[in-house]
C-alpha cells in the first residue's frame, strides 16, 4: 500500500506498533518502518523551513487535503 498523506502514515505506524506489542512483527522491521517515516516527515520539516525563510506558502500534499490553512 502506497501512503499518500500524513494520515494514513500516522494509521500505518499505529498499526505497527500494535503489531509489536502483539508479537506479529519483528523489532528491526519495526524499527526501520519507524526510521523511514521520521526521515519522510523530516523532509516535510526542511521544506516548510525553507518556505518560511523564502516567504513562501507552501501546499504539501502529504500534509493533507490541500486546503489552504496559511493566510495570503
Amino acid at each position: 500500500m502506497k501512503i499518500t498523506n500524513v494520515v494514513e502514515m500516522r494509521s500505518e505506524l499505529l498499526d505497527v506498533f500494535v503489531e509489536l506489542r502483539e508479537g506479529t512483527i519483528e523489532l528491526p522491521i519495526a524499527q526501520e518502518l519507524n526510521n523511514t517515516a521520521g526521515k519522510v516527515l523530516n523532509t516535510i520539516k526542511v521544506e516548510l523551513a525553507k518556505a518560511a525563510l523564502c516567504g513562501e506558502k507552501p501546499q504539501i500534499k502529504f500534509l493533507g487535503d490541500n486546503k489552504k490553512c496559511l493566510p495570503k
